[in-house]
């Protein structure tokens, strides 16, 4: 397996790479939060209403939805925008920044596949 962090070739004992870690604990915190990657995922398709939003996101409360968004857009993931009309319309979508994760969501989905129901198989088994 490929070692990512480290700036040697797997013979020493060596520390990860400073700079390496720093931007992983960055991306982290910008997608960490028990929503952010469901809201991320539920904005691939295009703009969506908070309402709908909100729906598409099972269990998440209107506060916390808020909250989740104002940060990712404050992270430069989601971008909001919202329409001069009575009653007031808004909504969110994905930044370019964003649209960047669909090849790790592509992946996490791949190995969710793969090894998803392991953890499933192995509870009943015991």
């Amino acid at each position: 397996m490929e070692n990512l962090t480290s700036v040697c070739d797997g013979e020493c004992d060596c520390s990860p790479n400073p700079a390496l870690l720093a931007d992983f604990k960055r991306a982290i915190h910008a997608l960490g939060g028990k929503w952010k990657l469901e809201i991320l995922f539920a904005l691939m398709n295009g703009a969506v209403r908070f309402g709908a939003l909100r729906r598409s996101v099972g269990g998440i409360t209107q506060h916390m939805l808020t909250t989740q968004l104002r940060e990712l857009e404050q992270d430069g993931l989601v971008s909001r925008t919202a329409f001069a009309e009575k009653p007031l319309r808004v909504e969110y979508e994905l930044t370019d920044a964003a649209y960047g994760l669909l090849p790790a969501f592509k992946e996490i989905l791949s190995w969710s596949r793969l090894y998803g129901d392991a953890r499933l198989t192995a509870s009943h088994e015991a």
